[in-house]
């Protein structure tokens, strides 16, 4: 007698004939250039976050506070 597949063997068997007919996700590569945008962005965001500094705490927790000047 055959042993019966986990929820999860079950799935992947349902998600493989689902790739069959829907064919595989689709993604885009890292190798191309950033747009105008997105370097605008990333510099938005590394000047937001130049003004927190990381702090831990003993029990190995982490949190933001302002950064002194």
């Amino acid at each position: 007698m055959a042993e019966k597949k986990s929820l999860s063997q079950r799935f992947m068997d349902l998600t493989g004939k689902l790739r069959m007919i829907f064919g595989p996700a689709q993604k885009s590569g890292v190798d191309h250039p950033m747009t105008e945008a997105n370097q605008e962005l990333l510099k938005q965001r590394e000047a937001e976050a130049s003004q927190w500094e990381t702090v831990k705490r003993p029990d190995g927790s982490t949190y933001i506070v302002p950064k002194k000047l």
